[in-house]
């Protein structure tokens, strides 16, 4: 670190080097209703989940990821919170399969503590939190005693309000003093800085014209001192733009979000369709950050 400037991020046993190239953040989501269609419970029954979460993970992972972010419940607009018991049962075995099976680092999508605490114990080595440590107040302390990197991202609201009219008189200026004001907590709670990524929350509490917004001006989050992560990944906005697309034809309207976002300065972006934008990425950096993957 630089002064105020986290310069890597250490995730279990790999360094994320800021800087020298974007890194793919694999989504796996362990759930029925995911907004984007690739919920594994909508595609096995619940024996079978663990096996094709591995089957999942291992094609994300020859495809280009460099970690992957685990979750069991939903966070699309209107969701319902899942009950404890149900999300430990979702993503634990998952976890704990993948932590011996996929030589990845594995992140956690969830803003409850004991969900945290027993996906460390099982094998994750980072906490995706999209409260940014605001839902359980003892999610603050899992993280300052494990050690692990955990991802503070704005949301106005909860996934079951957050498209309930959005305002902003500013919408960058507002993200960017709201993370900074979650920095201070994290850093109060003994979290390190080293350890902190944070998140515009592209899609959480914003309309469409306040997401693109927030891709002009990403750049804008370099004050906050901390590594970028950013997820456009098949969301509305994408589908809007590009004259109401189903998901599942917006992977050209997500290349061009994780191609402006990496030129803008994103170090992280997360993502489903981990082969086509492993390749966006590596086009990208080679342009933008002068990264020579030829080279070796």
């Amino acid at each position: 670190m630089v002064g105020n400037q986290v310069l890597q991020i250490r995730c279990g046993s790999r360094v994320f080097r800021m800087g020298e190239r974007t890194y793919i953040m694999g989504i796996l989501n362990v759930t029925p209703d995911s907004f984007s269609g690739d919920g594994l419970l909508t595609q096995a029954g619940e024996d079978e989940v663990v096996d094709l979460a591995v089957a999942r993970a291992r094609e994300m992972v020859e495809g280009g990821a460099d970690l992957l972010d685990v979750g069991g419940e939903s966070s699309r607009p209107g969701s319902d919170p899942v009950p404890l018991e149900e999300e430990l049962r979702r993503v634990i075995p998952v976890i704990a399969r993948l932590s011996r099976e996929v030589d990845v680092p594995l992140s956690i999508d969830t803003y409850k503590a004991e969900v945290a605490r027993q996906a460390i114990a099982a094998g994750a080595s980072m906490v995706n939190d999209i409260s940014a440590l605001r839902f359980d107040p003892e999610m603050a302390r899992v993280v300052a005693r494990a050690g692990v990197p955990i991802v503070l991202m704005h949301m106005k609201g909860t996934p079951k309000t957050m498209q309930q009219e959005p305002h902003y008189e500013d919408v960058m200026a507002e993200i960017i003093e709201f993370l900074r004001e979650r920095i201070a907590f994290a850093l109060s709670a003994g979290i390190k800085r080293g350890q902190i990524i944070v998140d515009p929350g592209f899609g959480f509490g914003k309309t469409v014209a306040h997401n693109l917004e927030i891709l002009r001006r990403l750049g804008e989050m370099r004050v906050l001192g901390c590594p970028i992560l950013i997820g456009t990944s098949r969301k509305s906005t994408i589908g809007k733009v590009l004259g109401d697309l189903p998901v599942e034809e917006r992977l050209e309207g997500t290349a061009a979000t994780v191609a402006l976002a990496i030129a803008a300065g994103a170090d992280f972006v997360r993502v489903h369709d981990v082969r086509p934008m492993a390749r966006v990425a590596r086009m990208t950096d080679a342009i933008v950050r002068g990264w020579r993957p030829w080279d070796g």
